[in-house]
């Protein structure tokens, strides 16, 4: 049966490290009991699905995914993913810095979410590492300056700024680096630096402040680990500056993010979309449950300069972020009065407006997709269009075509 295009009401996360204005903003209201407000959450994962406000009778889109998969996803997508909704959508605020992390594999996640079962933690409980079953590749692509820290640095330029703060804590680890530039080594000093014990914690902290104070006007990662130490005192999270290489997005470029990468954002705003989880293994720099063996565990130690990815033209008004994931593809929509966007249908969307004054043509429908209105596009629309002057992000499940890469191995999802 054909599905009509559901207009979404999406929850925010208020998480500490949160903007207490960019997301209002985005939304076009008010913040008036002034919390952070850290991500808005536009899909399915039983966290927090999007409410479906028109038409009425729906609930939540989660439950009209559960009620018709194959008239909203389509079949093949219902048979690829259990008759799951694959991605999540994020607008992600960051007016401080997130946790030190990374996401596990999809191996790594079924078997924590087993575990964690049968040790029967609760899936809310504070102390929980696995709030579901699914890996989580993300692509986060800039709406403003955006500054993040992603993968580890070169073997040689970890050691070279780490040698001054060493002491007698990481000297032979960080010596090591120099002498055998390879994973073990990478893997053995990170793991020092991350159980060192707190009386050892404090001499290495305390010369790092003293070389950020000197060198922070000339290096802004040193800016970075007396920013993260001031907020987060007695933390060896501040160092991360040091040893993962520091990004700074323009407005619409992006950086894919793999499993087992250490990474971090630092403050801006942008969009997220990544598989739909809410894995994450914390190592620091946050409130929130830090578990360092299990994200050691996690850890890919490799040393790689970031690729910042830029869309790719497809059509007259529309630019795709090309992504190893199987889950999500990621595209930039700039309709404007002459050029529109037309769609044969057959394939499941979240819409997104971002700027401007678009909107959605379907079923003899239209609607409004003005900045922060989200609606979804059903698999059994038979077409439709998006029309006026704006700007807005699709997201969608890519056409699955020939054997997976070695840099989406491990992504069997669902």
């Amino acid at each position: 049966m054909a599905q009509p295009v559901l207009v979404l009401e999406n929850t925010v996360q208020n998480y500490a490290w949160g903007s207490r204005r960019a997301i209002a903003e985005f939304l076009g209201r008010s913040n008036p009991g002034g919390a952070p407000e850290a991500e808005l959450w536009i899909g399915a994962h039983p966290k927090a699905p999007s409410r479906v406000v028109e038409p009425a009778g729906y609930g939540t889109l989660e439950r009209a995914i559960e009620s018709d998969p194959v008239g909203l996803l389509g079949s093949e997508v219902c048979d690829r993913f259990g008759n799951q909704l694959p991605f999540l959508l994020k607008v992600l605020a960051a007016a401080e810095p997130l946790s030190i992390q990374a996401h596990p594999d999809q191996e790594q996640a079924r078997r924590g979410w087993a575990r964690e079962n049968r040790e029967g933690i609760p899936v809310e409980a504070p102390r929980r590492n696995y709030r579901d079953p699914n890996h989580k590749p993300e692509l986060l692509c800039a709406l403003t300056p955006f500054t993040a820290l992603k993968g580890f640095r070169p073997l040689d330029d970890v050691a070279r700024r780490l040698e001054p703060v060493a002491g007698a804590e990481l000297r032979r680890e960080v010596a090591r680096v120099l002498r055998e530039p390879a994973p073990a080594s990478l893997r053995a000093l990170f793991t020092r630096l991350m159980t060192l014990e707190d009386d050892e914690k404090r001499p290495v902290l305390e010369r790092a402040l003293a070389v950020a104070r000197r060198r922070g006007g000339d290096d802004p990662a040193w800016d970075w680990v007396e920013r993260l130490e001031r907020r987060y005192p007695g933390d060896v999270g501040a160092l991360s500056p040091l040893y993962l290489n520091l990004v700074t997005l323009a407005p619409n470029e992006a950086l894919f993010l793999p499993a087992g990468e250490l990474h971090t954002y630092l403050e801006g705003t942008a969009l997220e979309i990544m598989a739909n989880s809410d894995n994450v293994l914390r190592g620091g720099l946050t409130p929130k449950h830090v578990d360092v063996p299990e994200l050691l565990a996690t850890l890919r130690f490799e040393s790689k300069v970031p690729e910042i990815l830029h869309p790719e033209p497809v059509g007259p008004c529309e630019r795709v972020f090309r992504a190893p994931a199987r889950e999500f593809e990621l595209s930039l929509l700039e309709p404007t009065a002459k050029v529109g966007l037309e769609s044969d249908g057959g394939d499941a969307a979240v819409l997104l407006g971002l700027e401007g004054r678009a909107r959605l043509r379907a079923e003899g429908r239209t609607l409004p997709l003005d900045r922060g209105q989200a609606v979804f596009v059903p698999a059994s629309a038979a077409s439709w269009a998006v029309e006026g002057e704006g700007r807005l992000a699709r997201a969608r499940i890519p056409v699955w075509a020939g054997p997976r890469t070695a840099a989406n191995a491990g992504t069997a999802g669902g």
